[in-house]
């Protein structure tokens, strides 16, 4: 059974995330078997609004399904932090995410927000671990994500499994193209609460091998769904893989096509050649 640790707020995630990057010990791959319960969580107007901007999506009532992704994030990065998790945030990659979203989510609404992380397992590459969210609105499950996370160099017992089909694999000549400028990260982590600063600092990004600041995978992800949001029904799933940073400033472009129940959907290079997101949109 997991320990619950029940906070009164969602906590600050600076001290955190510098606890998280600092190196440990050597020792086998682990997680905490903790949960975080946030259990009465009221919604910001502001700082949602703040998001829509940056994000392109139009305010409502109902909040987007990458906005609860937010709320979910600083107990993440509290369980990455956690003396019994013994892999270092630092150098973690974000590889791909899925959420759920059951039905709509008014702005109006309190959220009970469970966080979870686990399923370490051996990949090609180190190892992949799990970042689960729940959040409910009173008795209904109305939102869950699963963010999965690549631990470079790490070791995990098992043999790591065959690569699945990717997402999204339609690509095409972009629909649309967007210019990303070179403060988008600094304009994401204001409205998002990320402190990594290879998003904001050209020297950490040097430092972790990127000529310049690269753009958050999830303002990556919203801005897809933002694209998308007038031909969303109020519930769906989407799963998508980040495939390549986007360095800032940059220039890419996009591309949806619809297919039953859904759509596949692409960032790309400008000109639509290499893939940055691939996403795959179900309801």
């Amino acid at each position: 059974m997991s320990e619950v640790v029940v906070l009164p707020e969602l906590p600050s995630m600076t001290a955190a995330f510098w606890r998280g990057v600092l190196p440990k010990p050597p020792r086998p791959a682990a997680v905490t078997d903790k949960e975080f319960l946030v259990s009465a969580h009221r919604q910001d107007l502001d700082a949602l609004a703040r998001y829509t901007r940056v994000c392109g999506f139009t305010l409502r009532d109902a909040v987007p399904s990458t906005w609860l992704h937010v709320l979910t994030f600083p107990l993440h990065v509290q369980l990455l932090a956690d003396p019994a998790t013994t892999v270092a945030l630092a150098g973690i990659v974000h590889v791909s995410n899925r959420i759920r979203l059951h039905r709509a989510v008014l702005l109006s609404e309190q959220l009970e927000i469970r966080c979870g992380i686990g399923n370490l397992r051996p990949h090609r590459r180190g190892a992949l671990l799990d970042l689960t969210g729940r959040i409910h609105v009173g008795d209904d499950l109305v939102w869950e994500g699963v963010s999965t996370y690549l631990v470079r160099g790490a070791e995990a017992p098992g043999e790591p499994a065959k690569t699945a089909g990717t997402p999204g694999t339609v690509l095409s000549i972009p629909q649309a193209r967007w210019h990303l400028p070179a403060d988008l990260g600094r304009r994401y982590r204001d409205v998002s609460g990320d402190p990594n600063p290879i998003h904001t600092s050209l020297l950490a990004a040097k430092a972790f091998g990127f000529p310049r600041p690269i753009i958050h995978g999830m303002w990556t992800h919203a801005r897809v769904l933002a694209a998308l949001e007038n031909r969303l029904p109020p519930a769906y799933e989407v799963e998508v893989q980040f495939t390549k940073p986007i360095l800032l400033p940059s220039t890419v472009g996009f591309a949806a096509h619809p297919r039953k129940n859904g759509w596949d959907a692409a960032v790309t290079g400008r000109d639509g050649a290499k893939p940055h997101l691939l996403a795959e949109i179900t309801y």
